[in-house]
């Protein structure tokens, strides 16, 4: 008789550093609003309620991007995070912006946590050798679950060079059939978990074309998936972002096949009563002046200030606003990027703009051709709008200010923008413009030229701007239009 068993997983993912309860999007009537939830105290009860539920039968893994995002989060390069982490029972996770603080840093900063770190395609520049376990054997309920590791691939490819010093990222797509056989055959387990950063669209190509993996845990791209996908037999489920939500999934398992699934993305909702516990840790990171610091209100804000939408968002809007206004330049570039919960209308505090952009990088400053600002954006809906996602290497669209483009979302690589305005005007490849940026990512270092940082971060421009123009608002400006 075959024997029937049951595991449920639990998926973190994308949690940026959102330690405390903040508004998160939701849709109502067909529109967007917001709402407070999230919190790793609410979570760690829903975590410890699943345990009791359901003993010795609970898997929990972490897909990264968690120890940056917030002020908070990037006390002490992560540290901060590490004793909460360590009582949350993860038992392994992967990563992409940790690596923000160097691959030294985080490397020395994993070896504090009490789970691994697991990525098979990290690797030494110098030896050529994987630099994390490629991932890890669970047992459960009787069952040996091997889970394998996926890191982002895009760390040394568009992001700050200091983010991959030493270490070089492949896909991950190679060498996983290997590991998979070297789990199956040699170590026998039963099931395999694959955890990856790669993003959505990447992960349902990796599974379309390899086999034997029966979950995978995808991240990286916010995705909010109420119901799991099934390719190639393998079930995938994405949780979402910002310590919002939580994945369950729980596996009846029969002859060490996934028979049956059933699948609940949780909201974290203020219901929840915080675990006291890691309440307390997370009080305890901050000193009163901190914390009197984040409070501080710098102005108000008519409208929500929102980065959820793919091609231009409210909140980024403002940052660009603030950056040009600070700089006097015809243009102004941020990276697309995908954290930053929102902020709805009222109070802005210095806690808000930390979230908008954690890093608070100075403003940079350069000149670019016409011909430049076109290659750039070409390369850009390319990254996020490629035919084959292994070529997707972005976040949302590049963020821009003083510009205009209108461009054909199915056309090939570098046939996309049909035309392009430079304040309201058609651009002129032989001209240079004055353009303001924030960071490598926003304007790669091989275009253009004079490049200079000013002597004013970009938190100290938004606040500045706020104060001068509260209450503010932040409307779609139409810079880049789909046609």
């Amino acid at each position: 008789m075959s024997e029937e068993r049951h595991l449920t997983i639990l998926q973190i993912n994308d949690t940026h550093g959102y330690l405390e309860p903040h508004h998160e999007i939701f849709w109502k009537s067909g529109r967007p609003t917001t709402r407070k939830v999230g919190g790793f105290a609410r979570m760690a009860t829903l975590l410890s309620q699943f345990e009791v539920e359901h003993p010795n039968a609970v898997i929990t893994l972490d897909n990264g991007d968690t120890l940056h995002g917030t002020f908070t989060a990037m006390k002490n390069n992560g540290r901060a995070m590490v004793p909460i982490l360590n009582a949350m029972a993860i038992d392994a996770m992967t990563a992409h912006w940790e690596f923000s603080y160097s691959p030294a840093e985080f490397q020395n900063l994993t070896h504090q946590l009490n789970y691994p770190m697991i990525a098979i395609n990290c690797f030494s520049k110098d030896t050529k050798t994987p630099i994390f376990s490629h991932g890890t054997i669970i047992e459960r309920k009787g069952l040996h679950i091997g889970v394998i590791g996926i890191a982002s691939n895009i760390i040394d490819k568009i992001m700050p060079s200091s983010y991959s010093d030493g270490v070089y990222f492949t896909l991950g797509n190679e060498e996983l059939p290997n590991y998979i056989t070297h789990l199956r055959d040699k170590e026998r387990v039963d099931l395999i978990i694959v955890l990856s950063h790669l993003g959505y669209p990447q992960d349902l190509k990796l599974v379309s074309e390899i086999d034997g993996i029966d979950v995978l845990l995808s991240g990286h791209t916010h995705n909010r998936l109420y119901q799991p996908v099934v390719v190639n037999r393998t079930v995938i489920i994405q949780s979402g972002s910002h310590a919002s939500f939580l994945g369950k999934l729980d596996l009846k398992i029969v002859n060490n096949r996934v028979k049956t699934f059933r699948h609940k993305l949780i909201s974290i909702e203020e219901i929840t009563t915080p675990n006291p516990a890691i309440q307390d840790m997370i009080t305890g990171i901050l000193s009163q002046s901190e914390r009197s610091m984040l409070d501080t209100i710098v102005g108000q804000t008519r409208s929500t200030l929102a980065r959820w939408r793919s091609l231009e968002s409210t909140m980024d809007n403002i940052l660009l606003q603030a950056c040009q206004d600070a700089s006097g330049t015809d243009l102004a570039f941020s990276n697309g990027w995908r954290f930053g919960a929102p902020i709805p209308p009222g109070n802005v505090t210095m806690n808000d703009l930390y979230n908008i952009i954690p890093n608070n990088p100075p403003i940079s400053v350069c000149e670019i051709t016409g011909k430049e600002l076109w290659q750039m954006m070409e390369d850009n809906l390319e990254n996020t709008y490629s035919r084959d996602p292994y070529r997707q290497l972005g976040g949302y669209v590049k963020r821009c200010l003083g510009l205009t483009i209108y461009f054909k979302i199915e056309n090939p690589y570098r046939k996309r923008i049909h035309e392009f305005f430079i304040g309201g005007h058609p651009i002129d490849l032989s001209k240079t413009y004055r353009a303001c940026f924030l960071t490598v990512q926003s304007i790669p270092a091989h275009y253009g030229t004079n490049r200079r940082d000013l002597h004013l971060t970009a938190i100290d421009a938004l606040k500045q701007f706020i104060q001068k123009h509260s209450p503010v608002s932040s409307t779609l400006k139409g810079t880049i239009v789909p046609i």
